[in-house]
């Protein structure tokens, strides 16, 4: 199976980027799922249904959130009518939505699409480990689903590869998001599972975390809040990770980052080509 995911996708120019690349993408690597993680790309700060309709439209199976997925409180409620759509699944008990979700491939697999909040340097919830490791006990990979993809929204990179380690053979892919920084460790570990620390962020690079430079430079200079963050506008790097599974065991053979336009040094699943 082949599988891209998408890194934290900002603002408009984030959206732009998906929506302008992600089906030819889909045409010339023949993928079969594609996961975008979209918890800023409504302004740098969560998610609206329309932005949502929006990925599913271009070629996402399925959008994660984070530690933003209520900014628009909107979400609260269209997140019932969008099965696809998964917030953390270590929020309290009542939360609405869902935090795991089978979704059907653009080949007709069955993936299981995990989503979970790291507990180090962030709000601190339920542990996301055990959670977890519930959803995969009750959904094996090879027995209930054909690929499993767990997106590990977390600051700290010990936590991700702690969780990384914890799942290796139980997952196909384990990707870090929400430093908005891609990572190079992108790697296949010892039983099979693809990982990488943070497969970066979809939006402007020429910014501090896809936001306009000049209101954080700010506030660390005089630590004094002059306006809002904005995300920045220039052209965006569409920053993710290609995967490919073996269809026998739903383990991961090959892994590659993605980096297409804006201002990062570009990278391509050349096996792909």
């Amino acid at each position: 199976m082949r599988i891209l995911f998408v890194g934290d996708v900002v603002g408009r120019t984030g959206r732009v980027a998906v929506t302008e690349r992600l089906p030819g993408l889909i045409a010339d690597w023949k993928l079969d799922c594609v996961i975008v993680n979209g918890e800023n790309a409504a302004g740098g700060f969560g998610i609206t249904e329309a932005i949502y309709n929006e990925m599913i439209e271009a070629g996402a199976d399925a959008v994660t959130l984070g530690n933003h997925a209520w900014d628009q409180r909107e979400a609260l409620v269209f997140i019932e009518r969008a099965p696809n759509l998964v917030r953390p699944l270590n929020f309290p008990r009542g939360t609405p939505g869902r935090g795991a979700a089978l979704v059907t491939a653009k080949n007709g697999a069955q993936v299981l699409v995990v989503n979970a909040l790291g507990r180090i340097f962030i709000e601190p919830l339920d542990d996301p480990f055990t959670a977890i490791d519930r959803e995969l006990q009750a959904c094996p990979l090879k027995q209930a689903a054909d690929a499993i993809i767990v997106d590990f929204h977390a600051e700290a990179t010990s936590e991700k590869q702690s969780l990384g380690y914890f799942l290796d053979g139980r997952a196909s892919l384990v990707v870090g998001t929400h430093t908005h920084a891609p990572t190079a460790d992108h790697r296949i570990l010892p039983n099979g599972t693809a990982f990488m620390s943070d497969a970066g962020m979809t939006g402007d690079y020429d910014s501090v975390l896809g936001m306009g430079k000049e209101e954080p430079v700010g506030r660390f200079l005089r630590r004094i809040p002059s306006g809002r963050f904005e995300p920045a506008r220039g052209p965006a790097t569409l920053c993710g990770l290609a995967v490919e599974t073996d269809d026998a065991t739903g383990t991961a053979r090959r892994i590659a980052p993605v980096r297409l336009g804006g201002k990062l040094e570009q990278a391509r699943a050349t096996f792909w080509d």
